[in-house]
């Protein structure tokens, strides 16, 4: 065991996800209450539903993050970048953009990476940050590895495991794999499957500084507890993997 952790620590990692399909306007409300009652680093909502976070987050210190090319990332470049322009006049200050999956596969990497270029310095023109989804699920280490360069020479700040909407989720493995693959300059988010603090404290410990989330009042009502208790502590090394 390492350091000694803050609950706060924790939340200021926590992407508060609101993206299930059928979520209603009652729920989204809900969950943004829920992300300024525990202070978490951000919302991440489909772009429809970020003039309703702008209205309910006021005040608070919980940024607005949204999804463009959600899920598949098969969208035009150029209708990547109308959804980012579109969603940053709305009030979002952060973009998970999901790569193209099918060219990435197919290994047509220059089209990849002028597909995140393009979403990339639309968005940091307007000084907002862009995280680029790989979907590992659907990917070799090759192509993760790879995926990882692209991104980082198109500038993006972030690159993330998952949508959470496939087959699989973040893994321990796959983290591992894409802190290796990128410099310190790009940051790395775990989504699908971090549903309990340890899964948090295991990702954390795999140098991931953000992740994504629904099960953040268990998180955090947990990390709470440990925090009371002075026993909670960064991990030296991830522990388990995370399930999907």
């Amino acid at each position: 065991m390492g350091a000694p952790l803050t609950v706060k620590d924790i939340a200021k990692m926590i992407d508060h996800s609101l993206l299930r399909p059928d979520m209603t306007i009652k729920e989204i409300k809900e969950g943004c209450r829920i992300a300024a009652q525990y202070d978490v680093a951000t919302v991440c909502v489909k772009p429809s539903e970020i003039d309703i976070c702008v209205e309910e987050l006021k005040g608070t210190n919980v940024l607005i993050g949204t999804v463009i090319g959600f899920p598949h990332g098969g969208s035009t470049t150029a209708v990547k970048v109308f959804e980012a322009e579109e969603a940053i006049k709305a009030g979002c200050v952060e973009i998970d953009m999901v790569l193209n999956i099918g060219r990435l596969v197919s290994r047509d990497f220059v089209y990849v990476e002028k597909d995140i270029k393009a979403v990339v310095d639309a968005a940091h023109a307007r000084g907002i940050v862009v995280k680029v989804i790989l979907e590992n699920a659907y990917l070799t280490d090759d192509l993760k590895e790879m995926a990882c360069k692209i991104c980082e020479k198109a500038g993006a700040d972030f690159v993330k495991t998952s949508t959470g909407y496939a087959k699989s989720g973040a893994t321990i493995a796959d983290l591992k794999l894409m802190r290796k693959s990128c410099s310190s300059k790009v940051r790395i988010k775990a989504a699908g499957g971090v549903r309990t603090l340890d899964n948090a404290l295991s990702v954390k410990a795999a140098g991931t500084v953000r992740f994504g989330a629904t099960a953040t009042v268990a998180i955090l009502s947990e990390a709470a507890k440990r925090e009371a208790a002075g026993t909670l502590v960064e991990m030296n090394k991830p522990v388990e993997l995370i399930k999907s």
